[in-house]
């Protein structure tokens, strides 16, 4: 009854790790869609604090030409008030120089003081006439700068305008681009989740005679007693016959791989909680582990895998599987993770 019960034990299929590591897989790709949306987020920042700059540095032009045009504006109609007194003064002289004339051309009497004002009001008049001649032309002068002004602010509000479409249509590409990246990535994620499973298929037939291997989730689970020696790194012969089996599964579905899907193997190495005496080759699990996980990739790297398709991994006592210090719950926990994932 004893066996029997163990064998059930065996047999029992042990679905929360499973979920655990779906809902893992499920948060990996949610952080790296955050990743992107981050990343799209920064770029438009980066992208929009540069605009803004621009934008302040044409706001600013535009106040002090707007100053120096209602300056140039006072500046003119000081000058046209200066002129209008002139024309004022002007109209006078000229009426005080025609009654004059007329007096003196109606009386033949007139003396010479009154000649002599006639005269001196001539060349007021004439002195009048070239202040008047002067002022025409500031205001003229004031009339062209006040247009090449208007150009000027007519110029960087078109510029800014240019900017601001410019901006938008940034805005419109980065969204544009957020959006085919979350497609090509699911895409990506969907097409590498099919090649998973054809691995995970052909590793089950390869597989079957051994109900010590297990599947949890998406990653398939050796025992660290069918690949190494109590407290060794070292693949056995039963390890190196185990791990060449995956390694001609891994070659095989490695050429259906397209070459733009970046695809690694992770070896995970995994320990119970025993602590190491600390006296041997490794000082502690972490140590250990690491260099399991090691050990499989080189072997891998021996069959024909390629390098930069491994990765090496070792966590320790710290990713159990199931709590608790029994003896069953340490072996379980003592093993080697193979997962196929994007790297």
């Amino acid at each position: 009854m004893a066996l029997s019960r163990s064998r059930r034990t065996q047999n029992r299929v042990d679905y929360w790790p499973g979920f655990v590591d779906a809902l893992s897989t499920l948060l990996l790709a949610i952080m790296f869609l955050l990743s992107v949306f981050v990343l799209a987020q920064f770029l438009l920042s980066q992208e929009i604090t540069g605009k803004d700059a621009v934008l302040n540095r044409l706001n600013a032009q535009i106040d002090e030409l707007t100053s120096l045009l209602a300056l140039e504006r006072t500046s003119k109609q000081d000058v046209e008030d200066n002129l209008a007194s002139m024309q004022a003064s002007l109209e006078q002289a000229e009426s005080e120089r025609s009654r004059l004339q007329k007096l003196l051309a109606a009386g033949s009497g007139v003396s010479d003081e009154r000649d002599a004002r006639i005269g001196a009001l001539s060349s007021a008049l004439d002195s009048e006439k070239q202040l008047s001649q002067r002022a025409l032309s500031q205001v003229e002068l004031l009339n062209q700068q006040i247009s090449a002004l208007r150009r000027q602010i007519a110029a960087l509000e078109d510029a800014l305008e240019v900017t601001e479409s410019r901006d938008r249509e940034s805005q419109t590409k980065i969204a544009d681009l957020g959006r085919r990246l979350n497609v090509a990535l699911a895409q990506r994620v969907q097409e590498l989740n099919r090649y998973r499973s054809d691995f995970f298929g052909r590793l089950r037939e390869i597989l079957s005679d051994r109900p010590d291997i297990r599947i949890v989730g998406d990653r398939f689970v050796f025992p660290s007693e069918v690949l190494f020696a109590s407290g060794a790194a070292e693949l056995n012969p039963q390890g190196r016959d185990e791990m060449l089996k995956v390694a001609d599964a891994l070659l095989q579905i490695g050429r259906e791989i397209p070459d733009d899907i970046e695809w690694v193997l992770r070896v995970d190495g995994h320990t119970d909680d025993t602590p190491l005496s600390g006296t041997g080759k490794f000082k502690d699990n972490w140590e250990l582990s690491q260099a399991r996980a090691l050990a499989v990739v080189k072997f891998f790297i021996s069959r024909g895998v390629p390098a930069k398709r491994l990765v090496a991994a070792g966590f320790g006592e710290f990713q159990p599987l199931e709590a608790g210090d029994s003896d069953e719950a340490r072996a379980r926990n003592r093993r080697i993770e193979l997962k196929l994932t994007e790297r």
